[in-house]
């Protein structure tokens, strides 16, 4: 029976730690993404005339 549980609790923490290594790569990505947008932006606000 304990070993059945320690099975059930590694597949849990590996299943964890990959959610957390995901999270983190698409937070990295996604900020980049968000600040070269950001940037040009800026550089075209000189073409926006309202």
């Amino acid at each position: 029976m304990s070993e059945k549980i320690y099975k059930v609790m590694r597949g849990a923490g590996a299943t964890c730690i990959t959610m957390g290594v995901i999270s983190l790569v698409v937070g990295i990505v996604s900020g980049i993404l968000m600040i070269i947008s950001g940037a040009k932006l800026i550089a075209g606000k000189s073409k926006i005339i309202f």
